[in-house]
């Protein structure tokens, strides 16, 4: 059964997430920032692995 992008929160600590994700960018170039970004978008997307929910993905981003 293909699977879908899910954007129901689904996030059991969204501040301490945010929180963690605006520590890793604390005192980063914007060069080091962006390539932190690059990182963790394709460690997520190894994780997910579906290349139809990553076109979702990246068509809900754009």
């Amino acid at each position: 059964m293909p699977q879908h992008l899910r954007d129901d929160p689904r996030i059991a600590a969204p501040d301490e997430f945010y929180e963690a994700l605006t520590a890793l960018h604390r005192d980063l170039a914007f060069e080091e920032s962006a390539k932190v970004n690059a990182k963790l978008v394709l460690l997520l997307a190894n994780h997910i692995g579906d290349m139809n929910v990553l076109r979702e993905a990246i068509s809900a981003a754009r």
